[in-house]
Protein backbone atom coordinates (compact mmCIF):
# COMPACT_ATOMS: atom_id res chain seq x y z
CA UNK A 1 0.00 0.00 0.00
CA UNK A 2 2.83 2.37 0.25
CA UNK A 3 5.52 3.56 -2.23
CA UNK A 4 8.35 5.64 -0.97
CA UNK A 5 6.65 6.59 2.65
CA UNK A 6 2.88 7.55 0.51
CA UNK A 7 0.20 5.63 1.45
CA UNK A 8 -2.39 5.21 -1.37
CA UNK A 9 -6.03 4.80 -0.55
CA UNK A 10 -6.87 1.19 0.04
CA UNK A 11 -9.15 -0.58 -2.25
CA UNK A 12 -13.03 -0.39 -1.70
CA UNK A 13 -13.38 -3.73 -2.94
CA UNK A 14 -14.46 -5.59 0.06
CA UNK A 15 -17.84 -3.60 0.05
CA UNK A 16 -21.18 -5.02 0.81
CA UNK A 17 -22.85 -2.82 -0.93
CA UNK A 18 -23.48 1.04 -2.38
CA UNK A 19 -26.20 3.74 -1.59
CA UNK A 20 -26.28 6.91 -3.61
CA UNK A 21 -24.04 5.36 -6.51
CA UNK A 22 -22.55 2.38 -8.38
CA UNK A 23 -19.35 1.41 -7.02
CA UNK A 24 -16.01 3.70 -7.46
CA UNK A 25 -13.10 2.53 -8.05
CA UNK A 26 -9.26 3.85 -8.90
CA UNK A 27 -11.21 4.84 -12.97
CA UNK A 28 -13.64 6.51 -11.05
CA UNK A 29 -11.54 8.45 -8.66
CA UNK A 30 -8.68 9.45 -10.59
CA UNK A 31 -8.07 12.98 -10.91
CA UNK A 32 -10.44 13.80 -8.06
CA UNK A 33 -9.98 15.30 -4.11
CA UNK A 34 -11.42 12.43 -2.18
CA UNK A 35 -13.00 12.70 1.79
CA UNK A 36 -13.23 8.98 3.05
CA UNK A 37 -15.84 9.23 6.62
CA UNK A 38 -15.78 6.23 8.71
CA UNK A 39 -19.62 6.21 9.97
CA UNK A 40 -21.87 4.07 12.00
CA UNK A 41 -25.91 5.39 12.30
CA UNK A 42 -26.17 5.36 16.26
CA UNK A 43 -22.80 7.08 16.81
CA UNK A 44 -23.31 10.70 18.68
CA UNK A 45 -20.12 11.69 17.50
CA UNK A 46 -20.56 11.17 13.93
CA UNK A 47 -23.85 12.67 14.06
CA UNK A 48 -22.10 16.22 14.96
CA UNK A 49 -19.45 15.94 12.38
CA UNK A 50 -22.15 14.51 10.00
CA UNK A 51 -23.12 18.60 9.28
CA UNK A 52 -19.89 19.83 8.57
CA UNK A 53 -19.19 16.56 5.73
CA UNK A 54 -22.47 17.19 4.56
CA UNK A 55 -21.53 20.95 3.79
CA UNK A 56 -18.37 19.78 2.42
CA UNK A 57 -19.57 17.99 0.22
CA UNK A 58 -22.07 20.17 -1.28
CA UNK A 59 -19.73 23.37 -1.37
CA UNK A 60 -16.73 21.71 -2.87
CA UNK A 61 -17.91 19.28 -5.24
CA UNK A 62 -17.94 21.34 -7.85
CA UNK A 63 -14.44 21.91 -7.44
CA UNK A 64 -13.49 18.10 -7.54
CA UNK A 65 -14.05 17.03 -4.28
CA UNK A 66 -15.78 13.54 -4.05
CA UNK A 67 -17.16 12.47 -0.30
CA UNK A 68 -17.73 9.04 0.54
CA UNK A 69 -19.26 7.60 3.30
CA UNK A 70 -18.31 4.13 4.91
CA UNK A 71 -20.79 2.98 7.36
CA UNK A 72 -19.12 -0.15 9.20
CA UNK A 73 -21.60 -1.15 11.95
CA UNK A 74 -20.89 -1.54 15.65
CA UNK A 75 -24.23 -3.09 16.79
CA UNK A 76 -25.72 -6.20 15.19
CA UNK A 77 -29.10 -4.61 13.74
CA UNK A 78 -26.77 -1.60 12.20
CA UNK A 79 -25.77 -4.60 9.72
CA UNK A 80 -29.61 -4.17 8.33
CA UNK A 81 -29.53 -1.89 4.89
CA UNK A 82 -32.81 -0.71 5.21
CA UNK A 83 -31.80 0.93 8.54
CA UNK A 84 -28.53 2.33 7.00
CA UNK A 85 -30.43 3.81 3.86
CA UNK A 86 -33.13 5.15 6.70
CA UNK A 87 -30.16 6.85 8.31
CA UNK A 88 -28.69 8.30 5.35
CA UNK A 89 -32.18 9.81 4.00
CA UNK A 90 -32.70 11.02 7.54
CA UNK A 91 -29.61 13.17 7.27
CA UNK A 92 -30.03 13.96 3.74
CA UNK A 93 -26.64 12.20 3.03
CA UNK A 94 -26.56 12.43 -1.00
CA UNK A 95 -23.22 11.59 -1.71
CA UNK A 96 -22.28 8.08 -2.30
CA UNK A 97 -21.89 5.30 0.66
CA UNK A 98 -20.11 2.44 1.18
CA UNK A 99 -21.62 -0.62 3.51
CA UNK A 100 -18.71 -2.41 4.75
CA UNK A 101 -20.71 -4.84 6.87
CA UNK A 102 -17.83 -7.47 6.78
CA UNK A 103 -15.18 -4.74 8.16
CA UNK A 104 -13.20 -5.40 4.67
CA UNK A 105 -12.69 -1.36 4.33
CA UNK A 106 -12.05 -0.76 7.98
CA UNK A 107 -9.12 -3.26 8.16
CA UNK A 108 -8.02 -2.36 4.91
CA UNK A 109 -7.53 1.12 6.19
CA UNK A 110 -6.33 0.05 9.51
CA UNK A 111 -9.08 2.40 11.16
CA UNK A 112 -10.13 1.86 14.33
CA UNK A 113 -12.45 5.39 15.09
CA UNK A 114 -16.05 6.46 14.39
CA UNK A 115 -15.67 8.78 13.10
CA UNK A 116 -12.77 8.75 11.11
CA UNK A 117 -11.97 11.10 7.92
CA UNK A 118 -9.25 10.69 5.38
CA UNK A 119 -8.08 12.83 2.53
CA UNK A 120 -6.71 11.66 -0.65
CA UNK A 121 -5.24 13.64 -3.12
CA UNK A 122 -5.52 13.44 -6.91
CA UNK A 123 -2.94 10.75 -7.26
CA UNK A 124 -4.67 8.58 -5.16
CA UNK A 125 -2.27 9.42 -1.66
CA UNK A 126 -3.68 9.46 2.00
CA UNK A 127 -2.67 12.81 2.92
CA UNK A 128 -4.03 13.67 6.36
CA UNK A 129 -6.10 11.86 8.36
CA UNK A 130 -8.61 12.98 11.33
CA UNK A 131 -10.24 10.84 14.11
CA UNK A 132 -13.30 12.33 16.29
CA UNK A 133 -15.15 15.28 16.40
CA UNK A 134 -13.34 19.07 15.99
CA UNK A 135 -10.75 20.36 13.97
CA UNK A 136 -13.27 21.28 11.79
CA UNK A 137 -11.64 24.65 10.42
CA UNK A 138 -8.37 22.87 9.75
CA UNK A 139 -9.81 19.92 8.06
CA UNK A 140 -11.84 22.43 5.88
CA UNK A 141 -8.17 23.84 4.62
CA UNK A 142 -6.93 20.84 4.09
CA UNK A 143 -9.82 20.22 1.55
CA UNK A 144 -9.04 23.77 0.03
CA UNK A 145 -5.43 23.26 0.04
CA UNK A 146 -5.64 19.79 -2.04
CA UNK A 147 -8.23 21.36 -4.48
CA UNK A 148 -6.20 24.62 -4.56
CA UNK A 149 -9.06 26.64 -4.02
CA UNK A 150 -9.15 29.73 -0.74
CA UNK A 151 -12.20 31.10 0.05
CA UNK A 152 -14.20 31.47 3.15
CA UNK A 153 -14.65 28.58 5.35
CA UNK A 154 -18.59 27.61 5.20
CA UNK A 155 -20.43 28.22 8.42
CA UNK A 156 -22.09 25.34 9.69
CA UNK A 157 -24.45 24.70 12.68
CA UNK A 158 -25.85 21.43 13.88
CA UNK A 159 -29.88 20.98 14.95
CA UNK A 160 -30.94 18.74 17.27
CA UNK A 161 -29.11 15.32 17.49
CA UNK A 162 -26.10 16.88 15.35
CA UNK A 163 -25.45 20.19 17.67
CA UNK A 164 -22.16 20.39 18.76
CA UNK A 165 -22.01 19.08 22.74
CA UNK A 166 -21.68 21.56 25.60
CA UNK A 167 -18.07 20.34 26.52
CA UNK A 168 -17.54 23.05 29.29
CA UNK A 169 -20.51 21.52 31.66
CA UNK A 170 -20.60 17.83 30.23
CA UNK A 171 -19.53 15.31 33.25
CA UNK A 172 -21.16 12.41 31.94
CA UNK A 173 -18.74 9.57 29.88
CA UNK A 174 -20.81 7.30 27.41
CA UNK A 175 -21.61 4.40 28.69
CA UNK A 176 -22.91 0.76 27.45
CA UNK A 177 -24.84 -1.78 28.69
CA UNK A 178 -24.50 -5.36 27.55
CA UNK A 179 -21.95 -6.81 29.88
CA UNK A 180 -18.77 -6.91 27.05
CA UNK A 181 -18.02 -3.24 27.86
CA UNK A 182 -20.70 -2.31 30.56
CA UNK A 183 -19.73 -0.32 34.06
CA UNK A 184 -20.89 1.36 36.81
CA UNK A 185 -23.89 -0.98 37.14
CA UNK A 186 -25.57 -0.26 40.53
CA UNK A 187 -28.87 -2.62 40.75
CA UNK A 188 -29.06 -4.58 43.88
CA UNK A 189 -26.95 -7.83 43.79
CA UNK A 190 -25.21 -7.21 40.63
CA UNK A 191 -26.08 -8.32 36.80
CA UNK A 192 -26.71 -11.49 35.57
CA UNK A 193 -25.74 -12.56 32.22
CA UNK A 194 -27.33 -13.77 29.34
CA UNK A 195 -30.22 -14.91 31.26
CA UNK A 196 -33.71 -13.45 32.12
CA UNK A 197 -33.75 -11.79 36.29
CA UNK A 198 -35.68 -9.41 38.37
CA UNK A 199 -33.73 -5.81 39.18
CA UNK A 200 -34.90 -3.18 40.91
CA UNK A 201 -33.24 0.14 41.47
CA UNK A 202 -31.00 0.85 44.43
CA UNK A 203 -32.00 3.56 47.14
CA UNK A 204 -29.62 6.34 45.81
CA UNK A 205 -27.85 6.77 42.25
CA UNK A 206 -24.39 7.94 42.33
CA UNK A 207 -23.39 10.28 39.07
CA UNK A 208 -22.32 8.51 36.13
CA UNK A 209 -24.49 5.11 37.19
CA UNK A 210 -27.50 3.33 36.13
CA UNK A 211 -29.35 0.70 37.17
CA UNK A 212 -32.18 -1.40 35.90
CA UNK A 213 -36.08 -2.27 37.21
CA UNK A 214 -38.31 -4.96 36.20
CA UNK A 215 -37.63 -8.13 34.00
CA UNK A 216 -34.43 -7.71 31.84
CA UNK A 217 -31.89 -9.95 30.13
CA UNK A 218 -28.40 -8.57 30.11
CA UNK A 219 -26.65 -10.12 26.34
CA UNK A 220 -22.97 -9.17 24.96
CA UNK A 221 -24.03 -5.54 23.68
CA UNK A 222 -27.47 -4.65 25.02
CA UNK A 223 -29.88 -5.24 27.49
CA UNK A 224 -33.48 -6.61 26.80
CA UNK A 225 -36.70 -6.00 28.41
CA UNK A 226 -38.46 -9.08 29.48
CA UNK A 227 -41.97 -8.05 30.91
CA UNK A 228 -43.86 -4.76 30.05
CA UNK A 229 -42.90 -1.59 32.48
CA UNK A 230 -39.57 -2.03 32.72
CA UNK A 231 -37.01 0.73 33.73
CA UNK A 232 -33.73 1.93 33.06
CA UNK A 233 -32.31 5.02 35.36
CA UNK A 234 -28.93 6.99 34.93
CA UNK A 235 -27.43 9.85 37.41
CA UNK A 236 -25.93 12.62 34.80
CA UNK A 237 -24.32 15.51 34.43
CA UNK A 238 -25.01 16.87 31.09
CA UNK A 239 -27.43 19.28 28.67
CA UNK A 240 -28.15 15.93 26.29
CA UNK A 241 -28.74 12.53 26.92
CA UNK A 242 -29.49 9.83 24.54
CA UNK A 243 -29.97 6.29 24.53
CA UNK A 244 -29.11 4.22 21.14
CA UNK A 245 -32.22 2.08 21.07
CA UNK A 246 -34.12 -1.02 19.22
CA UNK A 247 -37.04 -3.01 19.00
CA UNK A 248 -36.06 -5.76 17.03
CA UNK A 249 -38.86 -7.37 14.92
CA UNK A 250 -41.21 -6.10 17.05
CA UNK A 251 -43.69 -2.95 16.15
CA UNK A 252 -43.76 0.24 18.23
CA UNK A 253 -42.67 0.51 21.65
CA UNK A 254 -44.28 2.85 23.83
CA UNK A 255 -42.33 4.73 25.93
CA UNK A 256 -42.05 6.85 29.45
CA UNK A 257 -39.09 9.35 30.35
CA UNK A 258 -38.96 11.14 33.48
CA UNK A 259 -36.38 13.82 35.34
CA UNK A 260 -35.99 13.57 38.71
CA UNK A 261 -39.18 11.86 39.22
CA UNK A 262 -41.00 14.33 37.27
CA UNK A 263 -42.01 14.83 32.85
CA UNK A 264 -39.58 16.40 31.77
CA UNK A 265 -41.06 20.10 30.38
CA UNK A 266 -38.59 21.76 28.49
CA UNK A 267 -35.87 19.62 29.33
CA UNK A 268 -37.21 16.93 27.14
CA UNK A 269 -35.28 15.79 23.85
CA UNK A 270 -35.95 15.78 20.52
CA UNK A 271 -37.48 12.31 20.74
CA UNK A 272 -39.65 12.96 23.91
CA UNK A 273 -42.58 15.56 24.14
CA UNK A 274 -42.69 17.72 27.45
CA UNK A 275 -44.94 15.39 29.24
CA UNK A 276 -42.12 12.93 28.89
CA UNK A 277 -43.93 10.52 25.67
CA UNK A 278 -41.98 8.98 23.34
CA UNK A 279 -42.01 5.80 20.92
CA UNK A 280 -39.42 3.42 20.04
CA UNK A 281 -40.07 2.09 16.39
CA UNK A 282 -36.46 2.16 14.34
CA UNK A 283 -32.77 1.04 14.93
CA UNK A 284 -31.56 4.29 16.06
CA UNK A 285 -30.10 7.02 18.82
CA UNK A 286 -32.96 8.59 20.72
CA UNK A 287 -32.33 11.82 22.44
CA UNK A 288 -34.14 11.73 25.56
CA UNK A 289 -33.00 15.11 27.13
CA UNK A 290 -31.77 18.32 26.51
CA UNK A 291 -31.63 20.86 29.10
CA UNK A 292 -32.56 24.58 28.07
CA UNK A 293 -30.75 26.36 30.87
CA UNK A 294 -28.60 25.44 34.05
CA UNK A 295 -27.04 21.74 33.07
CA UNK A 296 -27.01 20.31 36.89
CA UNK A 297 -26.80 16.80 37.97
CA UNK A 298 -30.31 14.91 37.56
CA UNK A 299 -31.71 11.49 37.33
CA UNK A 300 -33.13 10.23 34.14
CA UNK A 301 -35.51 7.26 34.31
CA UNK A 302 -36.94 5.71 30.97
CA UNK A 303 -39.30 3.27 31.07
CA UNK A 304 -41.16 1.02 28.37
CA UNK A 305 -44.84 -0.06 28.66
CA UNK A 306 -44.18 -3.18 26.25
CA UNK A 307 -41.52 -5.92 26.79
CA UNK A 308 -38.89 -6.10 23.79
CA UNK A 309 -37.17 -2.85 24.03
CA UNK A 310 -33.42 -3.64 23.03
CA UNK A 311 -31.04 -0.91 24.77
CA UNK A 312 -27.51 -0.39 23.70
CA UNK A 313 -25.17 2.49 25.08
CA UNK A 314 -26.11 5.91 26.88
CA UNK A 315 -23.76 9.00 25.30
CA UNK A 316 -24.52 12.46 26.06
CA UNK A 317 -23.40 15.87 24.85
Amino acid sequence: MTVFGRVHMPSLGGATGWLNSDPLGPAELRGHLVLVNFWTLTCINWLRQEPYVRAWAQAYRDDGLIVIGVHTPEFSFEHEIDRVRQATKARAIDYPVVLDNDYEVWDAFDNHYWPALYFVDTEGIIRDQHFGEGRYEQSERVIQGLLGVERELISVEGVGVEAEADWDHLRTPETYLGYERSERFASPGGPAFDEGRAYELPERLRLNHWALAGEWTIGRENVVLDQAGGSIAYRLHARDAHLVLSAGARDPIAFRVLVDGAPPGPSHGVDVDEDGTGVLRDGRLYQLVREPDTVRERTLQITFLEPGAEAYVFTFG
